[in-house]
């Protein structure tokens, strides 16, 4: 168990975007739970879990990624777009019922 919100060791916004990574593993008073049982021994297990939180602190610490530039479709990517859905309308309208005569 790890205090995210009293933890005085980290920055704000680390524990901001730490408790954001651990989702469901985060409880409503902001206590970090990292359950380890894979091996047999209590401080093996204790080592994992030790392991695990301390990358995930570090995946927290990493500054966030720069906002994606919105760009605009090119002129040629729009005329492509507007022949295929002009060729495939046409080829809709084709499809008709054949009449017969009755």
């Amino acid at each position: 168990r790890f205090d995210v919100r009293r933890s005085r060791a980290l920055p704000n916004d680390v524990a901001i975007r730490l408790m954001k990574l651990a989702g469901r593993r985060l409880t409503q008073e902001g206590v970090l739970v990292l359950v380890a049982m894979t091996h047999r021994t209590q401080e093996r297990n204790r080592a994992d879990a030790l392991d695990r939180l301390v990358e995930l602190i570090r995946k927290a610490a990493e500054p966030p990624p720069p906002p994606r530039k919105k760009t605009k479709p090119t002129l040629a990517s729009k005329t492509r777009r507007l022949d295929t859905k002009v060729r495939r309308g046409g080829i809709k309208a084709a499809r008709g019922r054949v009449r017969g005569d009755d």
